[in-house]
C-alpha cells in the first residue's frame, strides 16, 4: 500500500468564505512538514500559521465513494 501526504493551507475570510492553497504532494510525512517550512514564513501564508494541513492519502483507493449532498 504506497501512500501520499497532500499539504494544503486554507486561510479563513470568514463568513463561510475559504481561501484553499494546494502547496504539494510528497512521499512522506516528514517531507510535506519539511515544504510547510520552506513555505510558512512567505507573505500569504505568514500571517496564517495555523491554517496548514497535511492528509494522508492511499494511492489507487477511491474516496468520496457515496458522493456528496449540499
Amino acid at each position: 500500500m504506497q501512500k501520499v501526504y497532500y499539504l494544503y493551507h486554507i486561510r479563513d475570510k470568514g463568513a463561510a468564505d475559504e481561501d484553499t492553497k494546494a502547496i504539494g504532494t510528497y512521499t512522506s510525512y516528514e517531507l510535506a512538514e519539511a515544504a510547510k517550512n520552506r513555505v510558512k514564513d512567505q507573505p500569504g501564508f505568514i500571517d496564517h500559521p495555523n491554517g496548514f494541513f497535511i492528509d494522508e492519502y492511499i494511492i489507487d483507493k477511491d474516496y468520496w465513494e457515496d458522493g456528496f449532498t449540499d
